[in-house]
């Protein structure tokens, strides 16, 4: 029984590191590239449009539907790891 506690704090632990990570990269580009990397930004276009701009207004709403899939990906890895199917 306290294999599989450890197991289980393990699973978490990895799940909670993995969404502060992906998290973390959502924050930079929603907040620093829309935000605090603007100015600099905005020297490039992107479909026509300034890159600082497309990131506060779109890019950022793209970024986290792709972190969507990623953490998806990364949990059914993180499930076959730690063979949570099987508790």
């Amino acid at each position: 029984m306290k294999e599989k506690n450890t197991n289980l704090y393990q699973y978490w632990r990895a799940n909670i590191r993995l969404v502060l990570g992906l998290l973390s990269i959502w924050f930079l580009v929603s907040y620093g590239c829309g935000i605090l990397f603007v100015d600099f930004l905005d020297q490039y276009t992107f479909f026509g449009f300034k890159l600082g701009f497309w990131f506060a207004q779109q890019g950022s709403i793209y970024v986290f539907v792709l972190l969507i899939f990623v953490y998806i990906s990364l949990m059914n890895r993180l499930d076959k790891k730690y063979n949570i199917y099987n508790l």
